[in-house]
């Protein structure tokens, strides 16, 4: 059985490898809509340019599930880490 401190690590560690993988999907989402935005722009989609609906609409829906996603995540890792804390 772990000792806190490995248990305290391993929490950490799981913490920070979620951490940065949605930090690096919420870069490549900005990145996307931002520098492909004029390649995008040819697409028309309801009378409206697709960067548009992206800049607008998308990456506010992108941003929104990836604050979901982190929740959900982290509720895993806080109940694990508190099984492994009392034995269960």
């Amino acid at each position: 059985m772990p000792s806190t401190e490995q248990r305290g690590s391993i929490w950490w560690r799981r913490t920070r490898r979620l951490t940065l993988l949605l930090l690096a999907i919420w870069f490549a989402l900005t990145f996307v809509a931002i520098f492909f935005a004029r390649e995008l722009s040819q697409l028309v989609v309801f009378g409206w340019s697709l960067s548009f609906y992206l800049a607008a609409q998308g990456a506010l829906l992108g941003y929104l599930a990836l604050i979901g996603i982190y929740a959900l995540c982290m509720r895993r890792i806080d109940s694990k880490a508190l099984e492994e804390r009392h034995g269960a």
